[in-house]
C-alpha cells in the first residue's frame, strides 16, 4: 500500500508506551502516522492538516478532553473519515453514544495487535468506499447540473465548458444576449463546484446607482456618507468562500472598475471609510450582453479588467441557434406554469409547436417562458393551442406560396409543382436549422427517415454532401 493522505493515521492517547507501540505497528503496515497525546492537540492537527485523515484510533478518556468529541471532530472535517475509539473503561452506555456519534468501532484495552490491524483495514475499505461514493456523485452533479436544460450540440458545448472550469478558480467571462440564460449558467458553475454549500450571490452592476456600486460591492464603515447610519459588509465579505456573479459587469463605472481589479488580483477588499483590507476567498463569475471588445476598444471599459475576467469565457447561443431544445424549454415552462396556475395541460397541439419551431425568439429563454405563461393564463382547452400563442408567434408557421397553389390558365404539371413546394421547403427547413437534419424534420412534422427519403427524390443529396440552395441542381 501506498502511502497518501487517504492512507493516514492519526493515534491520540495520553500513554507514552501505547502510542509508540501503535505508530511502529501501522508504519510497518505503510501508513502515514502522526501521534498526539490528548484531546486539544488532536484538535489543532484535525482543523489544520492538508487533508483529513484516513481512520483516526483515539482513548475515551484523557486529562483534557474526551475522545467522543475527537470524533465528533474528525467526522465534521469529513464524512470519508472513520474513528475507532479505545478505552479500558467499557460500558455499553458509551459504547452506544460513540456508535450513535458515527464512530466505526469500539474496542477495550488490552487489545490484540492483530485484531486491531485487521479492525483498520476495514475501516480504510470503508472509508475508500465512502470516498468513491461522494467522486461519483460529484461526477454525476457534474454532468447534470440542477436544473439545466438543453441537449442540443451548442449546449453540449456550454455543459462539457461548465465541467471543465467548475474546480478552477479562476474567473469567468459569460457572454450572450439578454435572456439566453447567462445567470443560469453561472449558477451552474457554483453548483457543481467544491464552493456549492457557501453563499452564491448576484449583483447587478447596471441597476445599482452609481454612488452606491462601491459600498454594495465592498462594504462601508459606519457614517462613511450620509445615510451610512450602519456598517455594511459588501456582497464579497458576504460571499466569501463562495461565489459572485457580477451581472452587466459592463455597466460598471470605471472608477469602481479600478479597485474592482485590485480586489481580483490581492483577494482582499477595503469598504467605503475603512482604514484595513479585509482577506477575501470569492470564486468571481461575470455576465454581460455587451461586446466587451468593443466597449475596450472606446475606453468605456478597462483592459487590464477585461483580461483579468475573460480569464475562461463561456459565450451562451441565442435560442434561434439551438432550436433542438424549444421543445424541451417549453414543456419545461408548461409544467411549472401550470402548476403554479393551477391548471392541469396535456402539453401542446402539433400547430402550436411547429409555430415555436419555427419562431426566431428574439428575446430568448427569457421570451419563450413568458410566452407560455401567457398561453397557460390565457388557453381554455386541454392543450396549449396555436390560437393562444401571440400572432407573432402563431404567424411563424410557414404557409404555401399562394403562387404555387393557384392554377394557371394553361393548367400546370401537379407532380412537378408538388415537387418544386416541397423542394423549397425542405432547404429552407435546412438552412434554419443550419443543416442540422433532426431538428429540420422536426421542423417540416416528418421523421428524419422521411426527410432522408425525400431529399434523395428530389436529388438534394449526392452520396453524403448536402447540397445548399446555392448550388443546388439534379444529380448528374
Amino acid at each position: 500500500m501506498s502511502v497518501s493522505d487517504r492512507a493516514s493515521i492519526l493515534v491520540v492517547d495520553d500513554e507514552p508506551g501505547l502510542r509508540e507501540m501503535l505508530a511502529i505497528l501501522f508504519r510497518r503496515e505503510a501508513y502515514d502516522v502522526t501521534v498526539l497525546p490528548g484531546f486539544v492537540s488532536a484538535r489543532e492537527a484535525i482543523r489544520n492538516a492538508p487533508a483529513p485523515y484516513g481512520v483516526v484510533l483515539t482513548d475515551l478518556m484523557m486529562p483534557d478532553g474526551s475522545g467522543l468529541d475527537v470524533l465528533s471532530l474528525a467526522k465534521a472535517r469529513s464524512e470519508e473519515t472513520e474513528v475507532i475509539v479505545m478505552t479500558a473503561h467499557s460500558t455499553v452506555e458509551t459504547a452506544i453514544t460513540a456508535m450513535k456519534r458515527g464512530a466505526y468501532d469500539f474496542v477495550t484495552k488490552p487489545f490484540a495487535t492483530a485484531e486491531l490491524r485487521a479492525l483498520v483495514h476495514k475501516a480504510f475499505e470503508k472509508s475508500a468506499l465512502i470516498a468513491e461514493n461522494v467522486r461519483l456523485r460529484a461526477q454525476v452533479d457534474r454532468q447534470n447540473p440542477k436544473d439545466f436544460l438543453g441537449h442540443s450540440q451548442p449546449m453540449r458545448k456550454v455543459l462539457d465548458l461548465i465541467t471543465r472550469v467548475a474546480e478552477s478558480r479562476s474567473t469567468v467571462l459569460i457572454t450572450g444576449e439578454s435572456g439566453t440564460g447567462k445567470e443560469r449558467v453561472a449558477r451552474a458553475v457554483h453548483d457543481v463546484s467544491e464552493r456549492k454549500t457557501k453563499p452564491f450571490l448576484v449583483v447587478n452592476c447596471g441597476a445599482i446607482p452609481e454612488a452606491l456600486v462601491e459600498s454594495e460591492l465592498f462594504g462601508h464603515e459606519r457614517g462613511a456618507f450620509t445615510g451610512a447610519v450602519s456598517r455594511k459588509l459588501g456582497i464579497f465579505r458576504e460571499a466569501d468562500g463562495g461565489t459572485v456573479l457580477l451581472d452587466e459587469v459592463g455597466e460598471l463605472p470605471l472608477s469602481v472598475q479600478v479597485k474592482l481589479l485590485r480586489v481580483l488580483q490581492e483577494k482582499k477588499v477595503r469598504g467605503v471609510g475603512e482604514s484595513n483590507e479585509t482577506a477575501i476567498d470569492v470564486r468571481v463569475l461575470a455576465a454581460t450582453n455587451r461586446v466587451v471588445e468593443d466597449d475596450v476598444k472606446t475606453g468605456k471599459f478597462r483592459q487590464d479588467l477585461y483580461y483579468r475576467l475573460n480569464v475562461i469565457r463561456i459565450e451562451v447561443p441565442p435560442l434561434r441557434k439551438r432550436r433542438e431544445d424549444v421543445n424541451e424549454l417549453a414543456h419545461h415552462f408548461l409544467e411549472r406554469c401550470g402548476r403554479e396556475q393551477n391548471k392541469a395541460l396535456r402539453g401542446f397541439s402539433s400547430d402550436a409547436l411547429r409555430a415555436l419551431d419555427a419562431y426566431d425568439f428574439p428575446g430568448n429563454v427569457r421570451e419563450l417562458e413568458n410566452i407560455v405563461e401567457r398561453a397557460v393564463a390565457l388557453g381554455s382547452g386541454p392543450q396549449i393551442a396555436l390560437g393562444d400563442l401571440p400572432h407573432e408567434v402563431s404567424g411563424s408557421v410557414a404557409q404555401p406560396s399562394p403562387a404555387l397553389v393557384a392554377l394557371p390558365e394553361a393548367g400546370c404539371d401537379l407532380d412537378a409543382v408538388l415537387g418544386e413546394v416541397e423542394r423549397r421547403l425542405i432547404l429552407q427547413a435546412l438552412e434554419r436549422s443550419g443543416g442540422v437534419r433532426t431538428a429540420a424534420a422536426r421542423t417540416l412534422g416528418i421523421t428524419l427517415r422521411s426527410l432522408r427519403d425525400r431529399m434523395r427524390k428530389l436529388s438534394l443529396q449526392r452520396g453524403d454532401e448536402l447540397l445548399t440552395p446555392d448550388s443546388w441542381k439534379p444529380e448528374s
